[in-house]
Order: structure tokens, then sequence, then C-alpha cells
């Protein structure tokens, strides 16, 4: 019998509540997962907001949020031995795991499409008022489903690093490799945040001749600098979208972007981005998760210059291992301690998330 607390969500913008409660037994192929950290995601924050339901993906309310973790082992379920690289799992072992548990059967996961696996499982969706309870990342206990796809930590990542590697880092991580981005291009990042610094990082080591951040708070746009950013575009400076297109055209000898990255989150930002996307390029939509908003689209701009729009929700769940691989290689060379969250104990989680929407820090996290 394993008993923790778990912050229950029960409707947009009413307070987290904290519960105990108790697991009886860790079934067949599961993994109780005991949370050492737990950041606060756009996505959490869109649920808070009532402006991103979980409905739609089958979520029902009351529930627990939170998604973006890492943790240790604190049971295993019987017949899981290893993890997905085949490394020994024994009680306490640091591990990382997919925002989302596909169940590797259905016609998409057979075809390698795991990202909208017909049966997909994910945190936030299950009911915080029935067992199993730890069905989210802000409590003591997370438990994985059968047939998850889990990682060990290297012993030389900290868990603040980790914890971002298995939703922002891998999702720009399969974006850029989804639309091929390779040695020599141009890539424009929108937004400078968690996930825009990370899009800057990743294409840079994947031989960007040039990447171009775009932002409206300088702290961030110094960030994107430390990041490996070329060039910065503040939005204070240059107010016109219209204006920082060219300003793009100009930096870019009037070829435009090879990539754009939208991870803004706002419907604005793609008319903008899609006139800074040039030739043959590609427009790779992460940001935008809220269902209803839309904007106007002029679908010549795209044949006629041969462009192309890949949305990317979730990734294919290897990318978790390359992320955490790009995390080891790469702290010593990137100031990814300026990405450190700020931390926050489990019972002052709605302090939290008031600090993360205010964005007075980068990045927020619940620390049980």
């Amino acid at each position: 019998m394993f008993e923790g607390r778990i912050a229950r969500f029960d409707a947009p913008r009413e307070p987290f509540t904290i519960e105990h409660v108790q697991l009886d037994e860790v079934g067949p192929g599961e993994v109780l997962i005991k949370v050492s950290r737990a950041n606060i995601c756009g996505s959490d924050l869109h649920a808070w907001h009532g402006t991103f339901s979980t409905k739609g993906l089958g979520g029902q309310l009351p529930t627990v949020l939170g998604h973006e973790m890492v943790g240790s082992v604190a049971a295993l379920g019987e017949g899981v031995t290893h993890d997905a690289n085949g490394k020994s799992l024994t009680v306490g072992s640091r591990v990382a795991f997919p925002t989302f548990h596909p169940c590797h059967m259905c016609r998409n996961c057979m075809a390698g499409r795991r990202s909208v696996c017909e049966n997909m499982q994910m945190p936030m969706l299950g009911r915080a008022d029935q067992p199993p309870y730890f069905v989210g990342g802000y409590g003591d206990y997370y438990l994985l489903p059968a047939r998850a796809v889990i990682y060990t930590v290297p012993d030389t990542l900290s868990d603040d690093l980790a914890a971002g590697a298995n939703c922002a880092l891998s999702q720009v991580m399969h974006g850029l490799e989804r639309v091929e981005q390779g040695f020599g291009e141009t890539v424009v990042v929108q937004g400078a945040g968690a996930l825009g610094l990370y899009a800057v990082a990743v294409a840079k080591a994947r031989g960007a001749g040039k990447v171009i951040a775009v932002d409206g708070v300088p702290e961030r746009l110094d960030l994107a600098k430390a990041f490996g950013a070329d060039h910065v575009i503040d939005m204070n400076e240059i107010t016109e979208p219209a204006a920082r297109a060219k300003h793009v055209r100009n930096l870019t000898d009037g070829r435009l972007a090879d990539v754009v990255v939208e991870v803004v989150g706002h419907p604005a930002a793609i008319d903008e981005g899609l006139k800074m996307v040039g030739l043959f390029g590609r427009y790779v939509e992460i940001g935008n998760i809220n269902i209803g908003q839309k904007i106007e689209f002029e679908p010549a701009r795209f044949v006629f210059s041969n462009k192309t729009m890949v949305g990317v929700s979730l990734y294919d769940p290897i990318v978790l291992s390359r992320a955490l691989d790009f995390l080891d290689r790469y702290q010593h060379q990137l100031p990814l301690e300026r990405l450190a969250a700020a931390t926050y104990a489990l019972e002052d989680i709605n302090h939290a998330f008031d600090a993360a929407e205010s964005k007075r820090d980068i990045r927020a996290s619940i620390v049980p």
C-alpha cells in the first residue's frame, strides 16, 4: 500500500486542494513513480485557465494536472525489469518518461505514429476521485500504466535539467526532426520561453547556419543569445508584424527563413510567422493548443512558394531518449542553469500557478 498527496483539480480557476489518498497495489506492467519535480507547463496553465480542455482527449474532472516531470521508481509491477534502452530498473532508479502513453498496438502505433495513438493514455486525463488517484504529476506519486515507455536518467543530470526533457525539449526536437531541419539552414523561433530557448539550442546543434529569435521580453532575448541565437528581434523595438518580417528578410539576404518554429501559443503569431517563411520553407506549429481560435489564411501564398506547415503535438517516444542525451552532452556548453525553475512545495501549488501566470519566473516547478 502506498499513501501520498495529490493536488486535486476540480474546475478551471478554482484553487487546487491537497488530498491524501492511497494506492493498494501496483499491477502487472505498471510502475509507480515517486515524483521528484513536476514543472508547470504552458498546457497546465491553459487547463487551469479553462482555455485548454482535456475533455476532447477523453479527460474528466476532477483530475491531477502536471506532466513535465522526473522521479524515481517507487515500485515495479510484475514483468518490469528494464527501461526502453535495456538498462536495468530497480526501486530508486531515476527515470523520465513521455508525457503520453501509447498502446503500441493500434493502427497508428503500428505505422510508427505513436503520437496519434487511438488509445492514448496521458497524465491529466484520469479521475482524481477514484483509484489509482495518482494520475498526474502534482502529487507525491504518479502511476505509469502497463507498456509505458520509460528511460533511465543519466546520473550526471540533475532533476531540474531532466524534468523539462519529456515535454518542452522533446517536443521541439521532434518538430525540427519532422521538417528535417539541416546544416546551414536559417531558423526563426517565435517565442523565447523555455520551448523557444530549447528550439534555438537544438537548431544550432542540428547545424543551423543562422538562428533568429523573436520575443518581447528583453531578458528572454538575452537568454536566446546565450543559447545560440545569432540575431534577436525585440517586439518592443520593431512593433509592426510586417516590419519584423521585413527585418528577417534583411537578415537573410532576401531569402527569408528555411524553417520557422512557433512556440508563442497565440494565433496572431501564425500569420506573422508564415510571412517569415521563404521559398520551399517549413512552418512548425507547436504553440497553439486552444481549440476554437482562428486566423485568416491565404492559400495561394503556400501554393506558389511551395511552403509546408507541420502541426506538432507530442512526439515519438524514442525522442525522449535523444533529449536526455542532448542535455547530458550540452549541459556544460549551454547556460541551462539559467532555465532553473523556481521551486514550490506541493501545498503551495496555488501560489506557484499565480507566479507562473504572472511570468515572474521563466519556469515554476512543484517539488513534493
